[in-house]
């Protein structure tokens, strides 16, 4: 089994009516996903809107969810991980990043391909060979949607031979090239983690030979969530194929009008800590608010 696997949690960062971070509710929150039986939590990535809290606000988010875990993980016997966002298109910033990671006691960091600049794939190569030096291991988060280049597997061959790259978060949403990364990598790293980025692409990939998911939806359903992915564990994929069409609505709805804007809004729904989403985020249209109801409704949540 790779190092990572299971469902980890891509947090959002909760906030109060007035746009300041509700530290009391992402405490709540780190406690529902744990008591809750989540492997992993990833604070501090895209759905913990990053790219508009200050880094005093980050710090204070890390302060926070690092005692908690280790404090459950010793009273409980559990072995839940903290993977940290440490992605940036500054490579300077990245190794910056990842070594507050390893500071604060984190697993993994999740080191997203750099964003706007477009590098080559000797730049992409070059960034992840700077954070894979600092010494914690690195998760490479593939997601050409929001950054505007995809890593082939081809490249991702190459990044994988450096120290400390562990495995993947792969959101390109493009299954052939997942399976093509298990085929070529995988296969012969066993211990190379695939996760999916992509909810509603869980199912397939585990049943590919992925691991497990970094998921936007556990936010709210990461008992259900998490039951998915261990039935695909233990290769009761037709107990998990009930789940991941029960949660099909629910998988769009969390995405028809961006992310976290939509979780945020269900968890609201369902009472949990979310709140408001900083500018230039807005919040769902009263349209995306209703498919988000109805799918809410319709998937029994």
């Amino acid at each position: 089994m790779a190092l990572i696997h299971g469902a980890y949690t891509a947090m959002i960062t909760p906030m109060l009516s007035n746009g300041d971070v509700d530290y009391e509710g992402f405490k709540k929150n780190v406690m529902f996903q744990l008591e809750q039986g989540i492997d992993g939590l990833l604070p501090l990535g895209t759905s913990g809107e990053t790219p508009t809290l200050d880094e005093d606000e980050e710090e204070k988010l890390l302060d926070i969810i690092f005692p908690l875990v280790k404090d459950f993980n010793k009273k409980n016997g559990k072995d839940v991980k903290v993977m940290v966002g440490a992605g940036s298109n500054n490579t300077r910033d990245a190794v910056r990043y990842c070594q507050r990671a390893k500071d604060f006691g984190a697993d993994f960091a999740l080191v997203v391909t750099p964003y706007y600049n477009k590098p080559s794939d000797e730049g992409i190569f070059r960034h992840f060979e700077a954070v894979s030096k600092v010494g914690i291991p690195v998760v490479v988060y593939n997601i050409q949607g929001r950054t505007g280049k995809n890593i082939s597997t081809a490249l991702l061959q190459r990044i994988v031979e450096l120290p400390n790259i562990v495995g993947v978060k792969e959101a390109s949403g493009n299954i052939n090239q997942m399976m093509e990364v298990i085929e070529k990598i995988k296969l012969s790293k066993p211990d190379f983690a695939v996760m999916s980025g992509d909810d509603g692409l869980t199912l397939p990939l585990m049943a590919a030979g992925g691991d497990g998911v970094i998921s936007v939806v556990t936010n709210m359903i990461p008992g259900l969530m998490g039951q998915l992915v261990h039935e695909c564990e233990k290769g009761n994929f037709a107990e998990a194929r009930k789940l991941h069409y029960r949660l099909q609505p629910f998988f769009r709805a969390a995405f028809v009008d961006g992310n976290p804007t939509c979780i945020k809004y269900a968890m609201n729904v369902k009472g949990l800590a979310a709140g408001s989403v900083r500018l230039p985020l807005a919040e769902p249209t009263d349209a995306a608010k209703k498919i988000i109801e109805d799918a809410i409704k319709s998937c029994n949540l």
